[in-house]
């Protein structure tokens, strides 16, 4: 799988009792700063009905779906990145992940203190922020430092580095994330190495309650009207609910959803917003009477995902013979696809497709 989404936040705003709903893992949720010391991790499934649907067509002896990981971070304090809280701990643990879920408290509620004294997503929004861009201009003024010393040699490499990394600073003291400025993918090879946290891809996640559920609350409003401003994505969650329901059974879990009026679970949304963000997409195989999904990045070559079933199949690689999943529905078999002309044979060059059904050809 490889793919990581890290579920970050203040203290006390809910990302423990969401990880524990997303993977049921029973990571500790307590009401005090720092319960979460060790980051929690748990593999969940990305919720799919295509498999389902393929599944009733092929009839598989096994059907295994895709997943994606998610770590739970501990709570994050104003003025980490100097040390305070858990500080560098947390920021390097941030460092880790593939792309950030970043929680925030949409409620009221007296029995849960919350370490800023009141609710103001926003505001929570800023603090984190604000420290990611402490953390990273102290990344980057470390490794300007190191190149300073190498442009003696007239290390070209270190020249280039520090021409990038100047303006970065520059524009991070102005509060601009990383990702928000204009780098080349020329420029981000050259900072790879550097792991900087603004530079990751993120969104934010709205923890309400149950009245949340049916309207918006002024604090979520705020936190939309945010996230709209910067063209981030939003998933709505009810931690306390969906916690509930992780543990019930399919049946029961339909009831329950039905009697608040909600089609999909927060969680599912949670997961497919997480999943998009990190520019994922899933394809299918039907080898062997067993039906799997896969996961791999949008615009990847055959061989490549190809090597993500096993090593071998990328070594090896001939050829791929593919067909879609709406194809698959449309004519209702396999050879059914093959009879209308729609099952191609694809060579090393082709960008698999969100959907695409395929059999990989190979010789080791």
């Amino acid at each position: 799988m490889g793919f990581t989404c890290g579920i970050i936040g203040l203290p006390n705003v809910g990302k423990s009792t969401i990880f524990n709903a997303l993977t049921n893992a029973g990571a500790e949720a307590s009401n005090y700063p720092f319960c979460t010391i060790e980051p929690n991790t748990g593999v969940v499934i990305v919720p799919d009905p295509r498999l389902d649907k393929i599944a009733q067509i092929v009839k598989p002896k096994s059907k295994t779906p895709t997943t994606i990981q998610f770590v739970d971070i501990a709570g994050l304090v104003k003025g980490a990145s100097k040390g305070e809280g858990l500080g560098n701990q947390f920021l390097g643990h941030i460092r880790n992940v593939d792309a950030i879920a970043l929680v925030v408290r949409c409620f009221e509620d007296a029995d849960v203190v919350h370490v800023e004294g009141s609710i103001d997503p926003v505001r929570d929004i800023e603090v984190i922020k604000t420290e990611m861009i402490l953390a990273d201009l102290e990344t980057i003024e470390k490794r300007i430092a190191k190149n300073e010393k190498l442009l003696k040699g007239q290390d070209k490499k270190a020249a280039k580095e520090n021409e990038i990394l100047n303006t970065m600073k520059e524009e991070l003291n102005q509060g601009k994330l990383a990702k928000q400025m204009d780098l080349s993918s020329t420029d981000k090879a050259h900072i790879a190495d550097l792991f900087l946290l603004t530079l990751k891809p993120y969104f934010y996640v709205g923890n309400i309650d149950e009245q949340g559920l049916s309207q918006n609350t002024p604090d979520y409003n705020a936190l939309e009207k945010y996230a709209s401003n910067e063209g981030i994505p939003v998933a709505k969650i009810c931690g306390k609910i969906e916690s509930e329901i992780a543990e019930l059974d399919i049946e029961d879990k339909k009831a329950f959803l039905k009697d608040y009026h909600l089609e999909n679970s927060g969680i599912e949304a949670f997961i497919q917003t997480g999943y998009r963000l990190l520019n994922l997409i899933t394809f299918f195989t039907t080898r062997n009477d067993e039906l799997r999904a896969w996961t791999v990045e949008k615009d990847v070559q055959a061989p490549k995902a190809a090597g993500v079933i096993h090593t071998d199949f990328e070594k090896g690689f001939i050829k791929a013979e593919v067909y879609t999943f709406d194809d698959l529905i449309k004519y209702g078999t396999p050879s059914a696809v093959k009879e209308a002309g729609q099952s191609r044979i694809e060579g090393r060059e082709y960008l698999v497709k969100d959907g695409d059904v395929i059999l990989f050809k190979f010789n080791v």
